[in-house]
């Protein structure tokens, strides 16, 4: 095929790109930059293995999601309303809403901390704003997919920016990060943020919202079409997937090259990062900090509402308007920022919350997508199976280990 059909290519993928850029937001939200943050100042370069690891898990987990939606034309949660009795459904759904309030918890309180860097705004107003501004950009979403899409992917581009710009400040030794990509802990705290960052990346709302938004592309697709769809979903998977890694990885490197040096009681919290950053590599670090925080905070909390409703109607079969659902899940994290609860720590522990919910939304995809009776001949490989089975095992491996370690 000639150079003269590249462009011509181009032009036909890129209208089938998008779901997955949708995704990623959730893998570079609030609560990223907490995992993130904490990881790099306490321990430098030694969770970057983790990162990496996490990121390849999401790419094969938002793969299998999104070629579940183009092959059945369902999302996961329907599917799972079709294939499991009514019992199970209802608890796999009250176990996704939990997942929902600890994600609006992360998104929201991270969208008020950075509005108090940036603004000096209170707590309680700053979520408050936050929520309105979110549901804002969902109503997008209402009036045309593509449109959300669209603004989703530039605000993605803003965090990129964001945190390439801090990298390359930071400066920092490459060669002594090699370290960082050899896997290894140290002591309990370690494996928290290890699960935390883990939570804070494969995401169970998005694997529900990626499968829903595959099947939408699909409706009514005929083989060839549903071929592109599904080859246009690769690429769409390892670009977005491959960006939110490129800022997770930077994200954890910035702290770890400029406050992993400083004393650990100076950068417990996220405005404690905010203001050593200032301190130590400079206004435009920080600044470039916040509103990269505030950006993940607002398009966040925007995904994380439609996954809600992608949630309630795809296991109940019934839809709530936003607002009524926007009040429900934003509860909790009003209620954090009300009574004066340490805004990071509420971030770290809502990711630990998302990585217990994991294989609940894992264990059925892996299942659905080995199923020949569903699947047909789209079907995935008896090596990707066994992949996706190892995944979820050393997920729940590592929530066990956590579990034993705060309660035994």
């Amino acid at each position: 095929m000639s150079t003269l059909d590249a462009p011509r290519r181009a032009r036909k993928l890129v209208p089938l790109l998008g779901p997955a850029f949708v995704a990623s937001i959730a893998y570079v939200d609030p609560g990223n930059f907490a995992t993130n943050t904490a990881a790099g100042a306490k321990y430098g370069d030694m969770l970057l293995w983790v990162v990496v690891g996490a990121n390849v898990m999401a790419m094969l987990v938002q793969w299998l999601a999104a070629k579940l939606g183009v092959v059945t034309g369902k999302g996961l949660a329907e599917v799972c309303r079709d294939q499991f009795s009514a019992r199970v459904t209802r608890g796999l759904w009250v176990q996704a809403e939990v997942v929902a309030m600890a994600t609006d918890l992360a998104e929201i309180v991270g969208s008020a901390i950075a509005l108090d860097m940036l603004f000096g705004i209170p707590a309680l107003p700053a979520g408050l704003i936050a929520a309105l501004v979110a549901t804002a950009l969902l109503e997008l979403e209402r009036r045309g997919h593509r449109r959300f899409e669209i603004v989703i992917v530039g605000m993605l581009s803003v965090i990129l920016a964001g945190f390439l710009y801090s990298a390359f400040r930071a400066g920092g030794d490459l060669g002594a990060a090699v370290d960082g990509f050899q896997p290894h802990l140290d002591g309990p705290n370690s494996v928290l943020l290890a699960v935390g960052i883990l939570g804070a990346t494969v995401m169970p709302h998005v694997i529900y919202l990626h499968s829903s938004l595959a099947a939408r592309r699909a409706a009514g697709a005929d083989h060839a079409r549903r071929e592109r769809l599904l080859k246009a979903t690769r690429t769409d998977v390892l670009i977005a997937l491959g960006i939110a890694g490129v800022v997770n990885l930077a994200m954890l490197w910035v702290a770890a090259t400029l406050l992993h040096p400083l004393p650990q009681s100076t950068v417990d919290t996220l405005p404690e990062a905010h203001h050593a950053y200032a301190a130590v590599a400079g206004q435009g670090t920080a600044l470039a900090f916040a509103l990269a925080l505030l950006v993940s905070g607002f398009a966040s909390a925007s995904v994380g509402t439609f996954s809600g409703q992608v949630v309630m109607s795809g296991f109940t079969g019934r839809k709530i308007p936003v607002l009524i659902r926007r009040l429900v899940t934003l509860a909790p994290a009003l209620i954090v920022l009300a009574v004066g609860v340490d805004p990071t720590a509420a971030l770290v522990l809502s990711q630990v919350v998302l990585s217990f919910g994991i294989p609940f939304a894992l264990i059925p995809l892996v299942r659905f997508t080995s199923d020949r009776s569903l699947m047909g001949s789209y079907t995935v490989s008896r090596v990707t199976t066994a992949s996706a089975v190892v995944v979820a095992a050393a997920i729940i491996a590592l929530n066990a280990f956590l579990l034993l370690r705060i309660f035994g």
